[in-house]
Parts: C-alpha cells; sequence; structure tokens
C-alpha cells in the first residue's frame, strides 16, 4: 500500500502509519471511519486505534482520564495541583449554587468529554442568565457537569509517552490579527484560506468557526464580527484554546522548566497513563512550581500528536516515533 492509500485518515494516524513504513513494519487499516489499524512486524503485532489508543495502557487509565471528577480527586490524593470545583446534574441544582459564583471567574464544562466541547468561561459572574444558559449548554454535552475555579495564566499541553514529556506546546485561543481594513468576520475567512487549516483532525490547524460561543466572546470586548481591528491589534475570539475549536499551537518543548514536566509526568503516573496529553495552566513559566502558579486542569487520554509535528509555530518533535518506541518496534 502506498502512502497515498491512507488519504482520509485522522493526520495523527497517518503520520505513524509513515513512521511505521520507515521502520518496516507492515501496516492493516482495519477500520478507516475509526481509525484503528493494526501493526505487524515479524511475529509482533499491535492495535492502535486514533494513533495513541495502545495496549500500552490499562482499560482502566483512559476510564479515569475520561471522567474529569475522578481525575482531579485522584491527582488530588498525589499530592498535585487541580482547580476546585463541584459537580452538578442539572441546571435547577446548579442555580442553588450560583451565589457561591457571583462575582467569580468560572469554568463550566461537561464531565467527560474531549476537544473542548461544551466547555465555556464566565469571567467576573454578574448574570445567572447566562450562568444558566452556559450550563444548558454544557449539559447537552453530559448529563453531569462541573463547575470550577478558572485559574489565571497560560495553557499548556505537555504530551507524555512512557515515563517522559516529548514535547510541549502553548495553546493560544482562536484569533485574528487585525491589519486595519477588515472586518473580524473577514479575517477568518481569510485565516481559514490556509492550506494548515481543516476540519475533522485532517490537518495540522483546524479552521476557525464564529458561532455563539465566538460572537458571545467578542461581545464581551464590546465589538462584533464586523469590527475592523486596527494594524497588528489581535482579537482573541474565544477563551479556551484547545486546537480543535480553531487555536494556534506554539511549540515550547526546549524552553520549558524541567520541573513542570516532572508534574506532567507524575500527573500521568497517577492515574496509569502511559500515553496522556496533560493540559496545565503555568501563571508564570520562568518561576518555580509551587501551589499558586501553576495547575493541572485536565488530562488527556487520547492526545493528539500532530499537533506536535505541525505547529502553527515552532519546529517538528517526530512524536510518532515515541509512540511506536513505546510499543516495541
Amino acid at each position: 500500500m502506498s502512502i497515498k492509500s491512507y488519504e482520509g485518515l485522522e493526520l495523527s494516524t497517518q503520520i505513524l502509519i509513515q513512521e511505521a513504513l520507515n521502520r518496516g513494519i507492515e501496516v492493516d487499516v482495519l477500520d478507516r471511519d475509526d481509525n484503528f489499524i493494526r501493526l505487524k512486524k515479524d511475529n509482533k503485532f499491535e492495535y492502535v486505534k486514533q494513533a495513541s489508543k495502545t495496549s500500552a495502557d490499562t482499560y482502566v487509565a483512559p476510564l479515569i482520564m475520561e471522567n474529569k471528577e475522578v481525575t482531579k480527586i485522584v491527582l488530588k490524593e498525589h499530592g498535585i495541583n487541580v482547580p476546585k470545583s463541584i459537580t452538578v446534574n442539572d441546571v435547577n441544582e446548579a442555580v442553588k449554587k450560583y451565589s457561591d459564583f457571583v462575582g467569580k471567574d468560572i469554568v463550566i464544562k461537561p464531565k467527560s468529554t474531549n476537544f473542548g466541547q461544551g466547555i465555556l468561561i464566565l469571567k467576573e459572574l454578574k448574570s445567572q442568565e447566562d450562568y444558566r444558559s452556559a450550563v444548558t449548554q454544557a449539559l447537552k454535552y453530559d448529563s453531569s457537569i462541573m463547575i470550577e475555579e478558572f485559574i489565571q495564566g497560560k495553557e499548556y499541553r505537555f504530551l507524555v509517552i512512557g515515563d517522559e514529556v516529548v514535547a510541549v506546546m502553548h495553546r493560544v485561543p482562536a484569533n485574528v490579527v487585525g491589519d486595519g481594513v477588515h472586518s473580524i468576520r473577514e479575517l477568518v475567512d481569510k485565516k481559514n484560506k490556509s492550506p494548515l487549516r481543516g476540519k475533522g483532525h485532517v490537518t495540522p490547524l483546524e479552521k476557525i468557526s464564529i458561532g455563539i460561543v465566538e460572537k458571545n466572546y467578542i461581545a464581551s470586548q464590546k465589538k462584533d464580527i464586523f469590527y475592523v481591528p486596527q494594524n497588528g491589534e489581535i482579537v482573541y475570539l474565544r477563551e479556551n484554546s484547545n486546537i480543535s475549536t480553531g487555536g494556534d499551537s506554539i511549540d515550547c518543548t526546549d524552553e520549558m522548566s524541567k520541573q513542570y514536566k516532572i508534574i506532567a509526568v507524575n500527573s500521568a503516573k497517577a492515574v496509569g497513563a502511559k500515553i496522556c496529553g496533560a493540559d496545565m495552566i503555568i501563571r508564570d513559566v520562568k518561576a518555580k512550581p509551587d501551589k499558586k502558579n501553576h495547575s493541572i486542569i485536565e488530562l488527556n487520554f487520547n492526545p493528539v500528536l500532530y499537533a506536535h509535528n505541525f505547529p502553527f509555530k515552532g519546529q517538528n518533535r517526530h512524536v510518532e516515533k515515541n509512540v511506536l518506541d513505546l510499543l516495541g518496534f
């Protein structure tokens, strides 16, 4: 099979296949829609789904990471900083807690989703209507949601494979840079024309959408999609910085302190994960870690590989090699 035969698969799967072929490993695509492949060399077989779901991880490790509440309990027990939060099951239960959050910065998110789905951030909460709307939106993605304190700082994704951090990226929320001529809407359209952007994780970056979340966040800045930013003015379209919602990836593997990398590895070990994306908020990366300047906000059991190979800025980390090394190829 030529590499052309693998087009249409998720980009993470494609780069893993390419490296497998480079190593003389036979590749069978068992289910294209599910990105499920089999690797074979000599008498060794390995089954891999979506590039990072492998036999290296136990069955229970992804189940722990999938459940954000359980993840936080386990991490806290291991002395790792996590945000304070509560879990609720319906809108009425959430509304009863509204007074506890008035004036605070909070994050409302489904308990068990990935890729930033259903996550909304409310700053200096003033409106019960906005609060109720965010809760309702999050409940569309899960039967339980978490209302969590918002941690100030920059968000970083640490990719842990085996017992080491193999790549780190800073994720910048979806944004446009003004030229003094075009509107936000036009700048988004222009940015989306880049061949690096697409939909469905088959390109290095995802296209930027302008939906209700983006429009509300733009409105919170007293702007709308027809606003023309000044030359060089950066307008952020979302608060959360997931690559899957149009964010940009900035590689900072070499610049990141070893101390923060150790925290990421220990977080993965706490839940028994061999392949893990640890999302950490850091207030000041130049400062030593303490309880006030960093927090693990999420662990991801199916971290994308391609974002570390094709960052918006920075070098290719070839992380697929680490996956195959881990599997013994």
